[in-house]
């Protein structure tokens, strides 16, 4: 069985956060991003699975700036087999990721699809049944 796990890079859970001067967003410059705890789960989870004989390979798969390469190297670190990086500048909102996620999920055919809960950033909650809707 293949597993796709979607990830996201986000501010550590461990800094505290700075508004921006003109109040536009969140500071990010010179700000340590981590993976996402509720995706770290989601991983954790794929890799519990291929302990127990059910998994074979697990993809992750993240959308961002060049910079979340790392974040995909954590998630390889933790056992992960490959990971996809779609690249972007912009700031993706919920439906975009989706939409992307379900490319992936056609490309690369996988028996499950696991995901956190949410993102501790935009507190969204809304990605996964998304992607769920359509992939129908």
């Amino acid at each position: 069985m293949k597993v796709l796990v979607p990830i996201k890079r986000v501010v550590d859970a461990n800094i505290k956060i700075r508004v921006k001067p003109d109040q536009t967003g969140v500071e990010l410059n010179n700000i340590k991003m981590a993976m996402n705890p509720f995706c770290e789960i989601a991983i954790e989870e794929a890799l519990r699975l291929r302990e127990k004989g059910i998994v074979e390979e697990i993809v992750l798969v993240t959308a961002g700036p060049r910079k979340s390469q790392e974040t995909l190297r954590t998630g390889l670190a933790m056992g992960a087999d490959r990971g996809i990086l779609i690249e972007t500048e912009q700031s993706l909102e919920p439906l975009a990721v989706s939409k992307l996620l379900k490319a992936i999920a056609v490309k690369e055919n996988p028996n499950l699809i696991l995901l956190g809960k949410q993102a501790i950033d935009d507190d969204n909650n809304q990605t996964g049944q998304m992607l769920a809707g359509l992939l129908d």
